[in-house]
């Protein structure tokens, strides 16, 4: 990518996590932490990488991607409206009576969701079974599926993990969300140090280790990765949970969070900084 691409991304990336603080702000309450350590993510995906049209969501021919962990919707949410998929008014509705973007997803209100999510452990198995039958169709598209770090404590990832390889399912990219926490604690504290590189590798994947703050390591993590064939891929992202939000990043309870009035101003102060640094983002 030239200068100007990373920049755009970099701006996609500062739009997204204005608009999903924004939007849980509005709410009053949500899962800031897992959203906000995903946003670099889904920049790269939906402004460089995948293959999709707003205009028309349910494309045969598009890219799927899967959210295993769908807690971390308003991320997603916010992605896609500024992809195209609906206006970012909408955003305000999130998880209020009548909305199309609940506070977990589903696939059947929302423009752009390819699966409804929420019970952790079920996303890999969703993609590999797309994966497949892209295979088996011959028609070329990918399939990328972000899970969280926790949410591999699941026994059903496994399984799908294996599936995945014994099929040679190179058109499947999974993403490991690694923010080091899950909602009763630390990872390792629950199930241990894990190496998610070696296990995925030691399965059959192709593996690597990347920053999920760096735009151009993702971008270059997944290109590397669709280039690469007989094998399913694993990219494992280093991120911290409420990335890019200081406050978050250092509270220990923040998997969900429901702001006292000393948060509020934080918040709207964070708001604040966002809003001038896209200005100055835009103005580069």
């Amino acid at each position: 990518m030239d200068k100007q691409e990373i920049l755009k991304l970099e701006q996609f990336a500062l739009e997204i996590r204005l608009n999903t603080v924004k939007s849980l702000d509005n709410l009053g309450f949500g899962h800031y932490g897992g959203a906000l350590s995903i946003v670099e993510t889904l920049a790269v995906l939906y402004g460089k990488v995948m293959n999709v049209d707003p205009k028309n969501p349910t494309w045969d021919g598009r890219d799927y991607f899967i959210l295993s962990k769908g807690h971390a919707g308003p991320a997603l949410y916010s992605a896609l409206a500024l992809k195209g998929y609906f206006s970012l008014d909408t955003l305000m509705t999130l998880n209020k009576n009548g909305t199309k973007l609940p506070s977990h997803l589903d696939r059947i209100l929302t423009p752009g969701v390819d699966m409804t999510s929420g019970s952790l452990g079920q996303g890999i198995s969703v993609a590999t079974g797309i994966a497949k039958a892209i295979k088996q169709n011959d028609t070329g598209q990918m399939v990328y599926c972000i899970v969280g770090d926790g949410e591999l404590n699941e026994g059903q990832c496994w399984e799908a993990v294996q599936f995945a390889v014994k099929y040679e399912l190179d058109n499947l990219v999974i993403l490991v969300d690694d923010n080091k926490k899950q909602l009763d604690g630390t990872v390792e504290e629950i199930s241990g140090k894990k190496d998610f590189a070696k296990i995925f590798e030691a399965f059959g994947f192709s593996a690597k280790d990347v920053s999920g703050k760096d735009v151009v390591a993702i971008h270059d993590a997944v290109v590397d990765a669709k280039m690469k064939k007989g094998k399913p891929h694993v990219i494992v992202l280093d991120t911290l949970k409420g990335q890019g939000f200081s406050y978050l990043e250092t509270k220990k309870d923040n998997h969900h969070l429901r702001p006292n009035a000393e948060e509020v101003v934080i918040i709207k102060d964070y708001i604040a900084e966002l809003t001038k640094e896209l200005e100055v983002l835009k103005d580069a």
